[in-house]
């Protein structure tokens, strides 16, 4: 396992520290979840495809294990363990191991988390507000910040009456910048011939994780672990969306939802001037829909909190097509980096992922990670 080389300086200690010092002077509490977690809430909640990017071993009982390859499920299922539905904010720094292409597989993050508080538009503009400082304290005192709106986007789809099946592919499409193509009616339906008529059939309207579990076990029984290049977990979701698809009469995007995604996912400037289009593209859209007009309302709140905080707001910009893991965001995300360089530091809200990982009462959250060695930019 390769070590990150900024990892073994005094300078990058020092970077580390600085940084976990401004965060936990911001009130954020330092927490260092264990290093070996369950591998199954990163597979449930970032997808299958990361199997290929974590390290996985099995305890004595056989249960999969894996080497954190992130930090914003450990620390909750810390506060699960700790401060179970109450609010905490938390701090942290340490090494992550993922698999990357041209990147260390050991690297260092720094990032805090918010559980629990309720001020929404409050708590995103002060989690941005302290990724910029921490940048600053780093000398990056212009970079680029890129804003977006998982909750906005949702709510639009709800507001078209956008089909679930379809909703989740549209989703997963814009978080990888893809085509809205294959979620078209007439783009993936099962047609009579298919020779997976019979399977689509049987899986219809069965819970996503059987399903996932069933074609695992079936490529595992045939000693398969691939099929083209997708795994299991991938295989699972294709099946599920063409189901769906046969189910409801080839249930996907029509015609007028996809003009109007494709109008959003464009939409992008000055968050003021993104907040006029987005209106105007709701009302010709002749969308009269309560989800959609209190999101537009949190998205315009949001921005009074990050002017109020002092941010250069003016020089943000909001995109439409900006979007991250539909299981894992649910609001509010951003990302800052310098001119074409690879991302400093992303983060945003994730309301859902205490109640997913057991939570009895759901808790709002949101967070920010920092890569550290990147921040701190050996020779800068």
């Amino acid at each position: 396992m390769t070590r990150p080389e900024a990892g073994e300086t005094g300078a990058g200690d020092a970077a580390r520290t600085r940084l976990l010092a401004h965060l936990s002077a911001a009130g954020y509490r330092p927490v260092t979840p264990p290093v070996l977690q369950p591998v199954e809430p990163f597979l449930e909640l970032s997808g299958e495809d990361i199997r290929r990017r974590i390290f996985v071993t099995q305890d004595a009982a056989g249960a999969e294990l894996c080497l954190r390859p992130e930090f914003t499920i450990p620390v909750c299922r810390l506060h699960r363990a700790q401060a179970d539905g109450q609010a905490a904010d938390y701090s942290y720094c340490g090494p992550v191991f993922r698999l990357a292409a041209d990147e260390p597989d050991e690297f260092f993050q720094a990032g805090i988390e918010s559980i629990g508080r309720t001020d929404t538009p409050a708590a995103d503009a002060e989690v941005l507000g302290l990724a910029l400082e921490g940048l600053a304290l780093f000398g990056r005192t212009d970079p680029a910040v890129r804003l977006g709106d998982m909750g906005l986007t949702v709510a639009l789809l709800d507001g078209l009456a956008v089909p679930p099946a379809a909703k989740r592919r549209t989703l997963r499409a814009l978080a990888a910048g893809r085509s809205l193509d294959e979620v078209t009616n007439g783009g993936e339906g099962a047609r009579p011939e298919d020779p997976h008529a019979g399977l689509l059939a049987a899986i219809q309207g069965q819970d996503p994780r059987g399903v996932r579990a069933f074609v695992e076990d079936v490529l595992a029984i045939a000693g398969i672990s691939a099929v083209g290049g997708r795994s299991a977990g991938e295989i699972a979701e294709r099946f599920l969306g063409k189901a769906a698809a046969q189910a409801n009469g080839g249930a996907g995007l029509n015609a007028e939802n996809r003009a109007i995604l494709d109008r959003y996912r464009v939409i992008a400037g000055h968050p003021d001037a993104a907040a006029r289009d987005l209106r105007g593209l709701v009302a010709d859209a002749g969308l009269r829909h309560d989800a959609v007009s209190a999101a537009l309302d949190l998205f315009e709140e949001r921005t009074g909190f990050i002017a109020a905080r002092g941010l250069p707001i003016e020089r943000f910009r909001f995109q439409g097509g900006f979007a991250r893991n539909l299981d894992y965001y649910t609001g509010f995300i951003f990302e800052v980096n310098e001119g074409d360089g690879p991302m400093l530091v992303g983060g945003g809200r994730y309301d859902g992922l205490l109640g997913h990982l057991g939570s009895a009462a759901p808790l709002p959250a949101v967070g920010c990670t920092f890569w550290v060695e990147r921040v701190a930019g050996a020779g800068r």
